[in-house]
C-alpha cells in the first residue's frame, strides 16, 4: 500500500502565541475547512489542546455523503508543534504534523500529512482521479483563508 505525502508551508505575519492560540484551538478547523465540506465539531474540542485528546468530526467529502472522522492529538510542544493521528476515518493512515517557526515578521507554518487509502488499487485510482486533488483543494483553500485572516 503507497504511503502519500502532502506539504504546505505558510508564512503568517503573527506571533508564535497568536499563531499557537489559532492553530491549537480545533474549534478553528471549521474556519479553515471549505464550507462544501459540511465540517462539524461532534465532541473534544472543549479543553485547550493535549496529548491524547480525541476529537470528534463529521465531514462530507462528497455531497450528501456524511462520514464520521476521530482524530487524537498524539503529541504537543507548545508553541512549536503537535501531531494529530486519524484514529477512526476514511484512510488507511492520516498523520497530520503541524509546525510553528518563528522568523522574522512572523511565523512559518508548516504542514506535513503523510496518509494511505484503503481499498489496495481502487484506492489508488480514486487518489489519482480526485482524493489527491481534493486534498490539494482543501490545503489550498486554508492558504487563502490564512492570508485574508492574518494579512500580510
Amino acid at each position: 500500500m503507497k504511503i502519500y505525502r502532502l506539504y504546505r508551508k505558510q508564512f503568517l505575519p503573527i506571533s508564535m502565541e497568536e499563531a499557537w492560540a489559532f492553530f491549537s484551538n480545533p474549534a478553528n478547523l471549521a474556519e479553515i475547512t471549505p464550507p462544501h465540506m459540511g465540517f462539524i465539531i461532534r465532541s473534544g474540542a472543549d479543553k485547550a489542546m493535549y496529548a491524547g485528546q480525541l476529537i470528534t468530526y463529521t465531514v462530507k467529502p462528497f455531497p450528501g455523503v456524511p462520514l464520521t472522522w476521530v482524530t487524537e492529538i498524539t503529541q504537543v510542544n507548545e508553541p512549536h508543534f503537535f501531531i494529530d493521528n486519524q484514529v477512526f476515518g476514511p484512510y488507511s493512515l492520516w498523520h497530520h504534523q503541524h509546525f510553528f517557526k518563528a522568523v522574522e515578521g512572523g511565523v512559518e507554518m508548516e504542514d506535513i500529512v503523510h496518509y494511505k487509502i484503503p481499498l489496495g488499487i481502487l484506492g489508488r485510482i480514486a487518489h489519482a482521479l480526485f482524493v489527491k486533488r481534493q486534498l490539494k483543494q482543501i490545503f489550498d483553500y486554508r492558504v487563502k483563508v490564512l492570508d485574508e485572516r492574518f494579512p500580510k
